[in-house]
């Protein structure tokens, strides 16, 4: 190998770290304009939960204060999702138009209602919360009140 080539070898080898550099900066210009389309994308889905959760606003207000059912609130994890109770909640669809109302169950998560119109999302949210009311009322008629006394009874 003569003089030349290896001196052109050495700067080729020298170049590099000039192009990599900039491949770095290019990749690092990418990974930022990727991250500002994912938060962009999850502040879309926060805000369409949020006209959700307004349009739910009548509803709530409607519950008895003595009714502590539902503990509605939107928590902004990698997936926000619109909290009904702590068994039900409403999150985007893949496409973050899709309104997703699911429900957690013993036996896996089921989806109550799927819909891209909000009046129907809310319509669906409010059959729940009746159900859910209703089921309260019947399981307060069904407890009996002398409980506590049959209890004291059979310690004695």
């Amino acid at each position: 190998m003569s003089d030349a080539q290896s001196l052109g070898t050495g700067m080729a080898g020298a170049a590099k770290p000039v192009r990599l550099r900039d491949a770095l900066r290019q990749a690092r210009i990418e990974a930022a304009d990727r991250t500002g389309v994912v938060v962009d994308l999850r502040d879309a889905e926060v805000a369409r939960l949020e006209i959700l959760n307004e349009a739910l606003d009548p509803l709530f207000a409607q519950v008895p204060d003595q009714v502590d059912l539902f503990d509605r609130g939107i928590s902004q994890g990698d997936t926000p999702r619109l909290w009904i109770d702590v068994v039900a909640h409403v999150l985007m669809g893949r496409d973050k138009r899709m309104y997703r109302f699911v429900q957690d169950t013993r036996h896996g998560r089921i989806v109550l209602a799927e819909s891209r119109d909000v009046a129907e999302v809310a319509g669906a949210v409010t059959d729940y919360v009746a159900r859910r009311m209703v089921e309260r009322e019947r399981a307060l008629a069904a407890t009996p009140t002398t409980l506590p006394r049959q209890a004291e009874a059979n310690k004695r």
